[in-house]
């Protein structure tokens, strides 16, 4: 072979992307079962932050990913913050058990997808997840999207965390808006989203690929893959507002943008005080290190400190 062809053979070579993106068509369902997600446990996948941050029945960050699942007479639950959120009207953000063909979990782990959904009332709308859970009962490209009264499908870890079940039927969970209500305090806001941005949309179809993971994502489930910056950044497309309105009773605060900010590559630190479950301190964190009375700006790790 002469040297100009093994040149061009190399170049070649070299073009090739180290990862594919995974992508295609798929479905989608809803859960919420409290349960530690399997992504929360050691040595899924590889990662640069991780393994997914788990809760106690307070809402406080357990540390230790060995932990036993609350679902399994164990003390960690999934924590209510990786309930969905609105950017604005036509953008959401939160997580999801998938099981995507090809895969596995070392390759679905934290993973994130732009999902473009493309049937029922959010048919157009985008929502970017990042995979914290797997599941058995899911087959084919299965995103089973995580939202407080989505029902608790095989296990019920919500009766162990907070004393009760939720209400609502097994599969599907609640089927009004008023029944949000009854919710404990922390998952309202997500149970509130399903029926304002979400349009209470029933398993509806969409369209998938895997984006790099937003740092409001990351921030939340403390979470990122090795590979995460291989894969195209998801960019918001541009809107008049950068809120969604509801229309809705005062009583929702779903709509409200995600509480925790884009970290900079800069070390300095910011000023001011930062709502509850918002981050404040973190390596490259440039915002807020204060928290508002009564919470406490909390170490989860090297890169993500946040107001509890």
């Amino acid at each position: 072979m002469s040297g100009r062809v093994l040149a061009l053979v190399l170049a070649a070579a070299s073009a090739v992307p180290a990862v594919l993106a995974a992508s295609g068509s798929g479905s989608s369902t809803r859960y919420w079962d409290c349960c530690k997600p399997s992504c929360a446990w050691s040595g899924k996948a590889s990662l640069n932050q991780g393994p997914v941050l788990t809760c106690d029945k307070n809402d406080n960050p357990i540390s230790n990913p060995d932990t036993k699942s609350g679902c399994d007479g164990g003390s960690a639950f999934a924590c209510s913050n990786n309930s969905p959120w609105a950017v604005n009207d036509q953008v959401a953000y939160g997580f999801a058990a998938t099981h995507i063909a090809g895969g596995n979990e070392g390759s679905w782990c934290c993973a994130c997808y732009k999902l473009t959904f493309t049937s029922g009332p959010v048919a157009g709308k985008t929502m970017v997840v990042q995979s914290t859970n797997t599941g058995g009962d899911l087959s084919g490209n299965q995103f089973d999207l995580q939202m407080p009264g989505g029902g608790v499908g095989i296990f019920d870890g919500c009766a162990s965390q907070f004393g009760q079940s939720l209400p609502g039927e097994r599969y599907g969970g609640i089927s009004s808006r008023s029944q949000c209500e009854s919710f404990p305090a922390t998952l309202k806001e997500g149970c509130y989203w399903r029926f304002d941005w979400f349009k209470n949309a029933d398993n509806p179809t969409h369209t998938f690929e895997q984006v790099r993971c937003p740092s409001e994502l990351v921030a939340r489930s403390g979470c990122r893959r090795a590979d995460d910056g291989n894969f195209p950044a998801f960019q918001l497309p541009a809107t008049p507002a950068t809120t969604s309105t509801s229309t809705s009773s005062s009583s929702s605060t779903s709509t409200k943008p995600p509480t925790s900010s884009t970290s900079s590559p800069s070390t300095g630190g910011g000023s001011g005080s930062a709502a509850q479950w918002a981050q404040c301190g973190g390596i490259g964190w440039t915002g807020a290190t204060g928290c508002v009375s009564p919470y406490q700006c909390t170490k989860l790790n090297d890169y993500y400190s946040q107001c509890l």
